[in-house]
């Protein structure tokens, strides 16, 4: 196989796989929440912290992680990643209690921190920079088609099997990984002996995790005190103070190695498209959490019924991003990128408008076309024009950054989307309760909206058969009312939830016409300029 050595695209190939891996499984968690809570006896707060453990960790960690694969190189950085990430989604599907797979699920993220930025940095030094639209064409598409196809097959591992699966399918992807990547990408580490910013990355670390965790749990602790003098906003304030000291320290280190080198904003794309990155990660989950629970609570799709009502979105992305990746090369990334931030908002505003309590997937299929074409046209143009003349010596840390960007996007999007969410349905519930009571017997209303009122407050769960409310209003009532009470309460529940996922999924749609905006201080340029001199490095043949 010495022959695939350094072959860029046998090399985009290999990072591309183990990138796909990290990403599906941000996803795929959130379509098994109702056969995790079943099968592994885990309570509602369990699998959010299954599902908030990864990302947290992620989040927290890929930074640094970005800014040791500068420093040791990238290839070594990779391959640890993807070993540490196999091995955790192997003990994560063998998980014997929620505990464990919550651990287990901090590890696998883990992993995924240390791989995720090798992959831009692999890429921008295998690729020159007039090929890497397209190179970043193809990233892109693996981007967008595990961000939808992780609900798709969730929906076909839990239904085929049990939950176990959807981590036991990282198995073979990450072995063949492994087994291939010293075959296939060349080893090049730094020409010259660097060190690590300890306090930088302690700092960082410690900042990030404390803003995460608080916006993470904000809401279950109704954005007050956790215990004793420990509260939400505390840890909140503690997190902006570390990172305010953190950038001092930053500031202060600028002329040795620091962790996140301030010339990289000197380039005016790379800023604005870390502040599009941001945007756009806030703008998809306030999207794809209301949309995944519609699906199910509300129209009544079993995981893999809903998983496929969203395929066509992840098929039209698939083919439209190597083209638009190639497109970036010959015309810039720009108006590309514009034009992909537009479509999805338009596509998944579309959705929201159309939806209704008694909807039927075909209805979706146009919006959906529209989303995926336009995601289609965001990755690779968003990477391209922010990596392509950042220096090969500090890609590491340019890709650290950017993911770190749109993994707190991720967090803080999960957080704001649950809180707005919540809101909007409390209130829908209340109102549409309101309404619908007055078709039962007076003696009856009062309790009828006693429980609704309960069961809004008492928070979301993602599942088929959402009934809205407690039913259950006195022994002895005659089958008729019973099914009637039934009845209203469902429909008081799938009324109110369209209503709630309209309202919510306003502000995403605002803010991915914001990023489309924000492109326009983008600097148009076909292709950067050659470098006048090539970074000092050394490529590390294996004997």
């Amino acid at each position: 196989m010495s022959k695939f050595r350094a072959n860029p695209w046998a090399v985009l190939l290999v990072v591309s796989l183990g990138f796909f891996m990290t990403l599906l499984d941000l996803t795929i968690v959130n379509i098994a929440i109702p056969n995790l809570i079943s099968k592994l006896h885990a309570s509602l707060d369990d699998v959010l912290w299954v599902i908030n453990a990864y990302a947290l960790v992620l989040a927290v960690l890929v930074i640094t992680a970005g800014r040791l694969g500068d420093l040791i190189g990238s290839r070594i950085m990779f391959m640890a990643g993807v070993g540490v990430f196999t091995a955790a989604s192997a003990a994560c599907g063998l998980a014997p209690s929620p505990g464990w797979l919550i651990g287990f699920r901090a590890v696998q993220g883990l992993g995924a921190a240390m791989l995720m930025p090798q992959t831009l940095t692999i890429i921008t030094n295998t690729f020159p920079p007039d090929r890497r639209g397209a190179a970043f064409g193809v990233w892109g598409a693996v981007a967008g088609v595990a961000t939808v196809a992780g609900p798709t097959l969730g929906g076909l591992l839990v239904t085929a099997f049990d939950w176990r699966w959807i981590f036991f399918v990282n198995l073979p992807i990450g072995v063949l990984v492994l087994l291939v990547t010293p075959l296939i990408i060349p080893d090049v580490r730094p020409g010259r002996r660097h060190r690590i910013d300890i306090p930088g990355v302690l700092l960082a670390s410690a900042a990030l995790l404390a803003i995460c965790y608080g916006l993470v749990e904000g809401q279950k602790y109704n954005w007050g005190k956790i215990t004793g003098f420990v509260s939400i906003p505390l840890i909140l304030g503690l997190g902006v103070v570390l990172l305010l000291a953190f950038l001092l320290v930053q500031k202060l280190t600028q002329d040795s190695e620091p962790l996140v080198p301030f010339a990289l904003f000197r380039d005016r794309n790379y800023s604005v498209v870390n502040w599009v990155s941001g945007v756009l990660a806030l703008g998809m989950m306030g999207i794809f959490i209301p949309l995944t629970i519609y699906l199910q609570s509300v129209l009544g799709f079993s995981a893999l019924k809903a998983g496929l009502t969203m395929a066509p979105a992840s098929l039209v992305s698939m083919f439209v991003a190597p083209v638009a990746g190639k497109m970036t090369d010959r015309i810039g990334g720009k108006f590309i990128l514009m034009s992909g931030l537009t479509l999805f908002g338009a596509g998944m505003g579309w959705i929201a408008l159309i939806a209704q309590p008694n909807s039927s997937w075909p209805v979706f299929l146009a919006p959906l076309i529209v989303a995926g074409f336009g995601m289609g046209c965001i990755f690779a143009p968003m990477v391209t024009v922010a990596m392509r003349n950042i220096d090969p010596r500090m890609a590491g840390a340019a890709s650290g950054v950017l993911n770190t960007v749109r993994q707190v996007g991720l967090v803080i999007g999960t957080a704001a989307v649950g809180a707005l969410l919540q809101n909007r349905l409390v209130s829908s519930m209340a109102a549409q309760a309101a309404t619908r009571s007055a078709a039962l017997p007076p003696r009856l209303r009062a309790p009828f909206l006693a429980g609704i009122g309960s069961s809004a407050k008492n928070g979301i769960q993602v599942g088929a058969g959402q009934s809205g409310g407690s039913t259950h209003l006195g022994p002895g009532l005659p089958a008729r009312i019973a099914a009637e009470i039934a009845r209203i309460a469902h429909d008081v529940f799938t009324f109110a939830y369209v209503t709630a996922m309209r309202e919510t999924m306003v502000l995403p749609v605002i803010l991915l016409g914001v990023g489309a905006l924000s492109c326009l201080a983008i600097k148009q340029g076909k292709r950067a300029p050659e470098q006048a001199e090539a970074p000092k490095t050394e490529t590390v043949t294996p004997a």
